[in-house]
Protein backbone atom coordinates (compact mmCIF):
# COMPACT_ATOMS: atom_id res chain seq x y z
CA UNK A 1 0.00 0.00 0.00
CA UNK A 2 1.83 3.66 -0.87
CA UNK A 3 0.53 6.26 1.49
CA UNK A 4 0.59 9.86 1.05
CA UNK A 5 -0.47 11.94 3.86
CA UNK A 6 -3.62 11.16 4.54
CA UNK A 7 -4.20 9.37 1.16
CA UNK A 8 -3.69 5.59 0.23
CA UNK A 9 -3.02 3.96 -3.07
CA UNK A 10 -2.74 0.13 -4.23
CA UNK A 11 -1.18 1.45 -7.20
CA UNK A 12 2.00 2.68 -7.11
CA UNK A 13 2.15 4.21 -10.64
CA UNK A 14 1.38 7.58 -10.76
CA UNK A 15 0.64 8.66 -14.68
CA UNK A 16 0.81 11.82 -16.11
CA UNK A 17 -2.41 13.12 -18.67
CA UNK A 18 -0.70 15.22 -21.15
CA UNK A 19 0.91 14.47 -24.87
CA UNK A 20 -1.13 11.78 -26.08
CA UNK A 21 -1.72 11.51 -29.36
CA UNK A 22 -5.60 11.39 -29.16
CA UNK A 23 -8.18 11.63 -26.14
CA UNK A 24 -8.88 7.80 -26.60
CA UNK A 25 -5.45 6.51 -26.44
CA UNK A 26 -5.26 8.47 -22.98
CA UNK A 27 -8.09 6.92 -21.94
CA UNK A 28 -7.21 3.36 -23.06
CA UNK A 29 -3.46 3.98 -21.54
CA UNK A 30 -4.83 5.46 -18.25
CA UNK A 31 -7.39 2.49 -17.61
CA UNK A 32 -5.01 -0.27 -18.59
CA UNK A 33 -2.16 1.21 -16.02
CA UNK A 34 -4.07 0.38 -12.81
CA UNK A 35 -3.27 4.12 -11.77
CA UNK A 36 -4.80 5.70 -9.39
CA UNK A 37 -3.21 8.84 -8.94
CA UNK A 38 -3.67 11.34 -12.42
CA UNK A 39 -1.03 14.52 -12.43
CA UNK A 40 -1.65 17.19 -14.83
CA UNK A 41 0.02 21.16 -15.22
CA UNK A 42 -2.60 23.43 -13.98
CA UNK A 43 -1.60 26.16 -16.13
CA UNK A 44 -3.44 23.86 -19.24
CA UNK A 45 -6.52 23.44 -17.16
CA UNK A 46 -9.62 25.25 -18.68
CA UNK A 47 -10.78 26.16 -15.16
CA UNK A 48 -9.60 29.54 -15.59
CA UNK A 49 -9.59 30.15 -19.50
CA UNK A 50 -12.69 28.64 -21.40
CA UNK A 51 -11.10 28.12 -24.31
CA UNK A 52 -8.30 25.41 -23.68
CA UNK A 53 -9.06 22.40 -24.21
CA UNK A 54 -10.27 19.82 -21.53
CA UNK A 55 -7.78 17.35 -21.38
CA UNK A 56 -9.29 15.28 -18.78
CA UNK A 57 -12.85 15.67 -19.94
CA UNK A 58 -12.92 11.68 -21.60
CA UNK A 59 -11.58 10.20 -18.10
CA UNK A 60 -14.34 9.24 -15.19
CA UNK A 61 -12.19 11.19 -12.64
CA UNK A 62 -14.22 10.51 -10.12
CA UNK A 63 -12.12 6.99 -10.34
CA UNK A 64 -8.84 8.91 -9.44
CA UNK A 65 -6.95 11.08 -7.37
CA UNK A 66 -5.83 14.15 -8.90
CA UNK A 67 -2.17 15.40 -8.39
CA UNK A 68 -1.81 19.17 -10.20
CA UNK A 69 1.43 20.05 -10.58
CA UNK A 70 2.96 24.24 -10.35
CA UNK A 71 4.81 23.19 -13.78
CA UNK A 72 5.76 26.41 -15.35
CA UNK A 73 6.55 28.27 -12.31
CA UNK A 74 10.08 29.76 -12.15
CA UNK A 75 9.54 31.04 -8.60
CA UNK A 76 8.23 30.06 -5.27
CA UNK A 77 5.28 32.60 -5.61
CA UNK A 78 4.46 31.34 -8.63
CA UNK A 79 4.71 27.70 -7.83
CA UNK A 80 2.24 28.51 -4.36
CA UNK A 81 -0.37 30.73 -6.14
CA UNK A 82 -0.87 28.02 -8.75
CA UNK A 83 -1.40 25.58 -6.09
CA UNK A 84 -3.88 27.48 -4.09
CA UNK A 85 -5.78 27.72 -7.84
CA UNK A 86 -5.94 24.16 -7.95
CA UNK A 87 -7.18 24.21 -4.12
CA UNK A 88 -9.67 26.78 -5.06
CA UNK A 89 -10.80 24.87 -7.97
CA UNK A 90 -11.69 22.02 -6.44
CA UNK A 91 -9.18 19.14 -7.75
CA UNK A 92 -6.98 18.08 -4.69
CA UNK A 93 -5.10 19.39 -1.92
CA UNK A 94 -1.75 17.42 -2.86
CA UNK A 95 -0.02 19.14 -5.44
CA UNK A 96 3.56 18.30 -6.77
CA UNK A 97 5.71 21.14 -6.29
CA UNK A 98 7.71 22.06 -9.72
CA UNK A 99 10.14 24.72 -9.75
CA UNK A 100 12.30 24.72 -13.08
CA UNK A 101 15.72 26.74 -12.51
CA UNK A 102 16.92 26.36 -15.92
CA UNK A 103 14.84 25.73 -18.93
CA UNK A 104 17.78 24.04 -21.22
CA UNK A 105 17.78 20.81 -18.53
CA UNK A 106 14.55 21.24 -16.90
CA UNK A 107 16.00 20.73 -13.72
CA UNK A 108 14.31 22.00 -10.41
CA UNK A 109 15.61 25.04 -8.82
CA UNK A 110 16.80 24.07 -5.72
CA UNK A 111 16.41 27.33 -3.28
CA UNK A 112 12.72 28.12 -4.64
CA UNK A 113 11.26 24.73 -4.43
CA UNK A 114 12.35 24.82 -1.11
CA UNK A 115 10.72 27.90 -0.19
CA UNK A 116 7.24 27.00 -2.24
CA UNK A 117 7.64 23.48 -0.34
CA UNK A 118 7.73 25.04 3.18
CA UNK A 119 4.93 27.59 2.68
CA UNK A 120 2.80 24.89 0.96
CA UNK A 121 3.19 22.65 3.80
CA UNK A 122 1.95 25.60 6.18
CA UNK A 123 -1.02 26.20 4.24
CA UNK A 124 -2.07 22.63 4.90
CA UNK A 125 -1.53 21.09 1.54
CA UNK A 126 -0.48 17.31 0.66
CA UNK A 127 3.16 18.48 -0.86
CA UNK A 128 5.21 16.27 -2.95
CA UNK A 129 7.92 17.87 -4.79
CA UNK A 130 10.08 17.27 -7.82
CA UNK A 131 13.68 17.63 -7.12
CA UNK A 132 17.23 16.70 -8.03
CA UNK A 133 18.66 13.53 -6.91
CA UNK A 134 20.51 15.82 -4.26
CA UNK A 135 20.65 13.41 -1.30
CA UNK A 136 21.02 16.66 1.20
CA UNK A 137 17.95 18.64 -0.76
CA UNK A 138 15.96 15.44 -0.41
CA UNK A 139 16.61 15.29 3.47
CA UNK A 140 15.92 19.23 3.92
CA UNK A 141 12.48 19.12 2.21
CA UNK A 142 11.57 15.57 4.26
CA UNK A 143 12.50 18.20 7.14
CA UNK A 144 9.82 20.44 6.50
CA UNK A 145 7.37 18.55 6.69
CA UNK A 146 6.49 17.07 2.88
CA UNK A 147 4.98 13.96 2.56
CA UNK A 148 6.78 12.30 -0.09
CA UNK A 149 9.89 13.28 -1.96
CA UNK A 150 9.71 13.10 -5.73
CA UNK A 151 13.88 13.10 -7.50
CA UNK A 152 13.72 12.60 -10.72
CA UNK A 153 16.20 9.66 -12.15
CA UNK A 154 16.95 11.73 -15.33
CA UNK A 155 16.27 14.90 -17.07
CA UNK A 156 12.61 15.49 -18.03
CA UNK A 157 11.06 13.68 -20.95
CA UNK A 158 14.56 12.45 -21.78
CA UNK A 159 13.94 8.49 -21.38
CA UNK A 160 17.84 8.33 -20.14
CA UNK A 161 16.57 5.85 -17.36
CA UNK A 162 18.38 6.19 -14.13
CA UNK A 163 21.66 7.69 -14.64
CA UNK A 164 22.61 7.98 -10.62
CA UNK A 165 21.44 4.86 -8.90
CA UNK A 166 23.68 5.44 -5.86
CA UNK A 167 22.20 9.09 -5.08
CA UNK A 168 18.82 7.54 -5.35
CA UNK A 169 19.54 4.41 -3.13
CA UNK A 170 20.87 7.30 -0.63
CA UNK A 171 17.93 9.28 -0.66
CA UNK A 172 15.75 6.26 -0.15
CA UNK A 173 17.72 4.91 2.87
CA UNK A 174 17.24 8.06 4.65
CA UNK A 175 13.84 8.97 3.64
CA UNK A 176 10.84 8.17 6.14
CA UNK A 177 8.20 9.63 3.44
CA UNK A 178 7.57 7.82 0.11
CA UNK A 179 10.50 8.28 -2.66
CA UNK A 180 8.76 7.92 -5.85
CA UNK A 181 11.09 8.03 -9.22
CA UNK A 182 9.75 10.95 -10.91
CA UNK A 183 11.34 11.90 -14.75
CA UNK A 184 13.69 10.42 -17.18
CA UNK A 185 12.41 6.87 -17.01
CA UNK A 186 11.97 5.24 -21.03
CA UNK A 187 11.25 1.86 -20.58
CA UNK A 188 9.54 -0.92 -18.14
CA UNK A 189 13.45 -2.00 -17.11
CA UNK A 190 13.82 1.78 -15.90
CA UNK A 191 10.73 1.65 -14.10
CA UNK A 192 11.52 -1.92 -12.57
CA UNK A 193 14.93 -0.88 -11.32
CA UNK A 194 13.59 2.25 -9.51
CA UNK A 195 11.23 0.13 -7.81
CA UNK A 196 13.89 -2.93 -6.88
CA UNK A 197 16.23 0.12 -5.30
CA UNK A 198 13.12 0.56 -2.93
CA UNK A 199 11.03 3.56 -4.77
CA UNK A 200 7.70 3.69 -2.96
CA UNK A 201 6.14 4.66 -6.78
CA UNK A 202 6.82 5.73 -10.24
CA UNK A 203 5.68 8.90 -11.87
CA UNK A 204 5.33 8.80 -15.68
CA UNK A 205 4.23 10.99 -18.71
CA UNK A 206 6.49 10.76 -21.71
CA UNK A 207 7.41 7.13 -21.35
CA UNK A 208 4.15 6.25 -21.76
CA UNK A 209 2.41 8.96 -23.95
CA UNK A 210 5.47 9.21 -26.37
CA UNK A 211 5.50 5.48 -26.68
CA UNK A 212 5.06 3.81 -30.02
CA UNK A 213 1.29 2.12 -28.51
CA UNK A 214 0.82 4.26 -25.19
CA UNK A 215 -1.41 1.60 -24.27
CA UNK A 216 0.56 -1.39 -24.60
CA UNK A 217 3.26 0.56 -22.57
CA UNK A 218 1.17 1.53 -19.84
CA UNK A 219 0.02 -2.07 -18.97
CA UNK A 220 3.93 -2.95 -19.47
CA UNK A 221 4.99 -0.61 -16.90
CA UNK A 222 1.77 -1.41 -14.68
CA UNK A 223 3.52 -5.00 -14.73
CA UNK A 224 7.29 -3.84 -14.49
CA UNK A 225 7.14 -1.40 -11.22
CA UNK A 226 4.58 -4.60 -9.55
CA UNK A 227 7.12 -7.31 -10.83
CA UNK A 228 10.18 -4.00 -9.41
CA UNK A 229 8.72 -3.86 -5.77
CA UNK A 230 7.93 -7.50 -5.37
CA UNK A 231 11.42 -7.95 -6.03
CA UNK A 232 12.18 -5.86 -3.51
CA UNK A 233 10.04 -6.92 -1.03
CA UNK A 234 11.99 -10.41 -1.82
CA UNK A 235 15.36 -9.47 -1.05
CA UNK A 236 18.02 -10.01 -4.26
CA UNK A 237 20.92 -12.32 -3.45
CA UNK A 238 24.16 -10.37 -2.60
CA UNK A 239 26.58 -9.68 -5.20
CA UNK A 240 29.60 -12.23 -5.77
CA UNK A 241 32.76 -11.95 -7.46
CA UNK A 242 32.93 -15.54 -8.07
CA UNK A 243 30.12 -18.32 -8.80
CA UNK A 244 28.16 -20.33 -6.42
CA UNK A 245 27.37 -23.75 -6.78
CA UNK A 246 23.57 -24.48 -7.12
CA UNK A 247 23.37 -27.43 -6.12
CA UNK A 248 25.19 -28.71 -2.71
CA UNK A 249 28.76 -30.24 -3.67
CA UNK A 250 29.98 -31.62 -0.27
CA UNK A 251 29.79 -35.28 0.40
CA UNK A 252 30.07 -35.46 -3.25
CA UNK A 253 32.73 -38.17 -5.10
CA UNK A 254 33.96 -36.86 -8.43
CA UNK A 255 36.22 -40.04 -9.22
Amino acid sequence: MLKIGGYEFSSRLLLGTGKYPDFDIQRKAVDVSGTEILTFSVRRMNIFEAGQPNFLENLDITKYTLLPNTAGAKTAEEAVRIAKLAKASGLCDMVKVEVIGCLKTLLPDPVETLKASEELVKEGFTVLPYTSDDVLLARRLEELGCHAIMPGASPIGSGQGIINPLNLSFIIEQCQVPVIVDAGIGTPSDAAIAMELGAAGVLLNTAVSGAKDPVKMAEAMKFSIEAGRLGFEAGRIPQKRYATASSPVEGMSFN
